[in-house]
């Protein structure tokens, strides 16, 4: 491109946006990349404070904003990504489907260690909807060396560095303890906040047993879940401390490989998770019931997008991982479980 007077350009190509602001009333494009600037434009482009223009010039090796700003989105989406239209020098990438975006920090960090080129996005392991924007890419300078944009689909040849897992449609078995609530004392609240969530998310609850506070019993009925073929089993209730809090214990005696008891998220410390082979089996604390972010809506996600949680994953769930109990929750739209 060329720099020109905007009184000499008449009859030359915009190969930039120009945008028009009147603060706390528009904010939009004037005239877009491409309009042959006429005798009549003149004026309003000097009103927007235009009194030089760039204009088109070709030049070997070198990308306008607009098609560098493309080539990123490309080099950086994987599954279940698609593409908004160039809008002044950036493009957004979209969910194309709903479910748990994946992002590489590293990569994108590696990215936008290159000068002049941005990659902003979303957290990992955000829940998201289709049509979702999930992250925005351009370059700062109106033209490009190519070679910058190269460099970039080079780090992210052949790595995943964005995309969408969909969510499975789990059947899940719920086994509600407590001898409070198995001998009728008082009602199960547990129950139905586990029924909202599992279907909020798209999977199905096979069904409710209630047991006392008594190991075995604990024990055989997540064993008859296993026996019916569920995809996964929540125990609620029961993982504290105290004489009669036996869930842990049980689940451990029905078999279940350990992932961690105690995970570093407040509320939720008191979460267990372990796995029947490829079965998930989630402890679950009281917090669960009546708070609404607890650790189960950080782990939850990422088990039904098909994640086999790790120790490690436990580990670094404590980056981020305290509610701040603000009066009025707008989670997930807040710093809780942010890494």
């Amino acid at each position: 491109m060329k720099m020109m007077r905007t009184e000499d350009a008449v009859g030359s190509v915009l190969c930039h946006d120009i945008t028009k602001i009147v603060p706390g009333e528009f904010k939009g494009v004037l005239f877009k990349k491409g309009h042959i600037v006429r005798a009549e434009d003149v004026p309003e482009l000097l009103k927007v404070g235009k009194e030089h223009l760039y204009v088109w010039e070709q030049r070997e090796g070198f990308l306008h904003e607009n098609d560098a700003a493309v080539r990123l989105a490309q080099a950086v989406a994987g599954p279940n990504i698609k593409f908004g239209d160039v809008h002044e020098g950036r493009v957004n990438l979209q969910a194309a489907v709903g479910g748990l975006l994946k992002v590489d920090r590293k990569i994108v960090n590696e990215v936008n260690s290159l000068e002049q080129i941005v990659l902003a996005t979303r957290h990992a392991n955000s829940l998201v909807q289709e049509g979702d924007v999930l992250a925005g890419t351009r370059v700062v300078p109106l033209v490009i060396d190519e070679e910058r944009v190269r460099a970039v689909e080079e780090i992210c040849r052949g790595r995943s560095v964005l995309e969408v897992k969909p969510l499975r449609r789990l059947k899940v078995g719920l086994v509600i303890t407590g001898s409070e609530v198995y001998h009728g004392r008082i009602q199960d609240a547990f129950g139905p906040v586990l029924v909202n969530k599992f279907e909020a998310l798209g999977s199905e609850v096979a069904g409710k047993v209630y047991v006392p506070d008594d190991l075995e019993q604990i024990a055989a009925e997540v064993k008859s879940w296993l026996e019916q073929g569920v995809d996964m089993i929540a125990v609620s209730g029961g993982m504290s401390v105290d004489p009669d809090d036996l869930t842990p214990g049980a689940i451990k005696a029905a078999g279940a490989e350990l992932i961690g008891y105690g995970a570093p998220v407040l509320p939720g410390s008191m979460f267990l998770l372990g796995y029947f082979g490829s079965v998930p089996v989630v402890g679950l604390p009281g917090c669960v019931m009546y708070s609404k972010a607890t650790v189960l809506d950080l782990v939850l996600p990422r088990i039904l997008a098909g994640e086999r949680i790790s120790r490690q994953d436990f580990v670094e769930l404590g980056y981020g991982g305290l509610c701040l109990g603000c009066a009025e929750c707008k989670f997930p739209v807040c710093p809780f479980g942010k890494a």
